[in-house]
């Protein structure tokens, strides 16, 4: 079956327009998805809307509302809500054209698919996306997705387009309020040098197809062992990963690769009248250099 358009509208770049439809990229329908039961009865939960007053009401008599401050609040219908409209709300018009690597990772967001909506539009569709191929950078445009104007960022993709909403500023957090307690000192560069050869090891291509979600498996094999009416098994707890001698555990992971690392040398006492050795902060960075 093919699938649902999130978005219907049209792709502009200039003066060049083309029906498109947005899809998402990403299908949930393999996740696991629990209801609420009453083990008493095996009957589903119904999640009724409640007045505190006045008790259940239907949901197509309720509207949305805004606190303007507490308990007090703006009331909009839907009505109200779909006359708010901008060119965004049924046009994608690209604005600007940036080198991919100019955007922080952070602010992309979700992915989606963006096709032609008919075969009229193939022609046009096809223009702007082998433009922005041969551009080599990304298209920007603003779409409105969910009441919320978003900036969408465009690249080709197959014979198609893949388009990224992105955040806003305001929806990132600034990394100083989470990194900001985090210590200058730099790390010993023996145990730098050891991390640096383990990560080697374990260099490789990325597969996606070897990155499966191990817990929602675990969960449908606990499904299926119940189906068939066997007696589920508590899962053993993790072990303790506290690191006390970091060293040790850092080369004790090099051995585990088969590897043995060499040791450092010992220092030993200047000679009488020689030179005072370097820092230790000197030391370091010249180990690292």
């Amino acid at each position: 079956m093919a699938p649902r358009p999130t978005w219907q509208g049209h792709l502009k770049l200039s003066l060049v327009t083309c029906p498109v439809a947005l899809y998402t990229a990403i299908d949930s329908g393999g996740d696991v998805h629990f209801n609420l039961i009453n083990p008493k009865t095996n009957n589903r939960i119904k999640m009724i809307t409640t007045d505190p007053d006045t008790g259940p009401i239907e949901r197509s008599e309720l509207v949305k509302g805004y606190e303007v401050s507490k308990g007090n609040y703006i009331l909009l219908s839907d009505d109200e809500i779909k006359s708010v409209k901008l060119e965004s709300t049924k046009t994608i018009d690209i604005e600007r054209f940036v080198p991919a690597e100019e955007i922080d990772r952070i602010y992309w967001d979700n992915p989606y698919y963006l096709a032609p909506d008919g075969k009229l539009a193939q022609e046009a569709f096809g223009v702007i996306r082998t433009a922005l191929e041969q551009s080599g950078q990304i298209a920007l445009g603003r779409v409105v997705l969910s009441t919320r104007e978003r900036v969408m960022a465009l690249e080709p993709r197959g014979k198609g387009i893949l388009a990224y909403s992105l955040r806003s500023r305001d929806d990132v957090r600034k990394a100083e309020d989470v990194f900001g307690g985090i210590s200058d000192a730099k790390p010993d560069a023996s145990m730098i040098a050891i991390a640096r050869k383990i990560i080697e090891q374990q260099e490789g291509p990325f597969d996606p197809d070897a990155f499966v979600d191990r817990y929602e498996e675990a969960l449908k094999a606990l499904i299926a062992d119940k189906q068939k009416g066997h007696k589920t098994v508590a899962a053993a707890e993790p072990e303790d990963t506290n690191v006390i001698d970091l060293m040790a555990a850092l080369r004790a992971s090099l051995e585990g690769k088969g590897e043995k690392p060499a040791k450092a040398p010992a220092a030993s006492k200047p000679e009488k009248g020689a030179k005072a050795a370097p820092t230790k902060a000197k030391s370091r960075k010249r180990a690292a250099g």
